[in-house]
C-alpha cells in the first residue's frame, strides 16, 4: 500500500504541472470621489453589450475605439467617458473594453450599473 504522503505529493505535482500560471491584464480601478461640479463639455456615452459597442448611439468596433474617442474628445483637458453595460455583458467583455480605453489619454472612465 502506498503511503498517504506519496499520494498527496503526486496530486500536488499533477495539479502544478497541469495548471497555467499566466499573468492576466491588470486594469486600474479607483473609488468614486465627491463631485466637484459640472463639466464644461458633454460626456462621451458608451453602451456595451455582448456583441457591439455604441459610442454616443453609433455602432463602433472595439478595435477602432481609441481613435474614435480621441476624435470626440477634442482639445479639452479631460473628457468624461460614461460606460453603460447591458445585462448580457460578461466580465471579460468589460475588461476588454477597459483595456482598449487604457490607450486613450486624458479621459476619465465611469462604469454605470447594468441596464
Amino acid at each position: 500500500m502506498t503511503s498517504l504522503i506519496d499520494v498527496i505529493f503526486l496530486l500536488l505535482l499533477f495539479f502544478m504541472l497541469s495548471s497555467t500560471f499566466t499573468r492576466f491584464s491588470e486594469i486600474d480601478l479607483m473609488a468614486a470621489s465627491a463631485g466637484g461640479g459640472t463639466a464644461d463639455e458633454a460626456p462621451i456615452f458608451l453602451t456595451l453589450s455582448a456583441d457591439h459597442v455604441l459610442i454616443n448611439g453609433q455602432d463602433n468596433p472595439l478595435s477602432t475605439l481609441a481613435p474614435r474617442i480621441d476624435a470626440l474628445r477634442g482639445s479639452g483637458d479631460e473628457a468624461n467617458v460614461l460606460v453603460a453595460t447591458k445585462d448580457d455583458v460578461t466580465a471579460q467583455r468589460l475588461t476588454d473594453l477597459l483595456g482598449a480605453l487604457r490607450g486613450v489619454s486624458h479621459i476619465r472612465v465611469t462604469v454605470l450599473e447594468a441596464t
